[in-house]
């Protein structure tokens, strides 16, 4: 699939830092104008400042808190307001919690359901009926390697990243003939505050095994996958490996398996 980016606008969500910012970079340096969406609206301007100043594009600020449903089923009207269109959505807001989940906060991981899940249908039901009356758009849902199976300790995460990852397989088949994109990026372990986010002291250490990689590799190769029209791009060949192998083990077998990565360490 062949993309000009240039002239065009993309939306991000979750933009103020890690893989979204980095998104941001690398579409300003193509020449695509921006949208940039998080709830922290200083960041969000010191980073529209950067890329207007290197690209010369134009870049706007809207703050939203995500987990409100209105938020984001609100932010096709904003966007009209601003006189702007939007021809390819990043859905990236998200986080995780990591821990027993008996002893998780019932309204956070609800927060966690809303913002991984919620938003990114919402946002796609408010963008999709401009870019089918254009015939064209495109739309990248940032999921997670933990959505191609069980993540105890973890379990309402992956399961947030595995509907993100059924949903935009479905659409880019419906869609595919359409002049629609949807790519799903799948990466692993990324060098960004997700760590940090998580609340839990314990989560890196926990897959500290499994190869970091930054964040400007995960968005270059996610861009790539994007133009070659994928439905699904997993970052790095080792996460790569691992997720197609996870589909020809147990189920059970690999829930077991994943506790034991994601599980509280016992001591010897």
């Amino acid at each position: 699939m062949a993309y000009s980016y240039t002239g065009k606008t993309a939306l991000i969500t979750g933009a103020s830092s890690g893989i979204g910012e980095e998104f941001a970079d690398q579409l300003a340096k193509r020449g695509m104008n921006l949208i940039l969406v998080a709830r922290s609206q200083d960041k969000l301007k010191a980073i529209a400042e950067r890329v207007t100043d290197k690209s010369g594009i134009t870049c706007k600020v809207l703050c939203a808190d995500l987990t409100d449903p209105d938020a984001a089923r609100g932010l096709a009207d904003r966007v009209k307001s601003a006189g702007m269109q939007v021809d390819l959505l990043i859905n990236n807001a998200g986080f995780g919690t990591h821990g027993p989940f008996a002893k998780q906060s019932p309204d956070q991981e609800r927060q966690e359901v809303l913002l991984n899940a919620l938003a990114p249908l919402e946002a796609i039901h408010a963008f999709l009926p401009g870019m089918r009356e254009r015939g064209h758009g495109a739309v990248i849902n940032v999921a997670s390697s933990a959505g191609f199976q069980p993540t105890p300790f973890m379990s309402v995460y992956g399961a947030t990243k595995a509907f993100l990852l059924h949903l935009s397989e479905g659409l880019w088949a419906e869609f595919k003939d359409d002049g629609i994109q949807f790519t799903c990026l799948c990466p692993g372990p990324v060098e960004t505050n997700f760590f940090d986010a998580s609340g839990s002291p314990t989560l890196k250490k926990a897959v500290s095994n499994t190869p970091m990689m930054s964040s400007q590799r995960c968005v270059r190769e996610a861009l790539k996958g994007f133009e070659a029209g994928k439905p699904v791009v997993v970052p790095g060949m080792s996460i790569k490996l691992m997720t197609q192998s996870s589909r020809f083990m147990p189920r059970s077998w690999l829930a077991s398996a994943s506790a034991k990565v994601l599980g509280p360490r016992k001591r010897k």
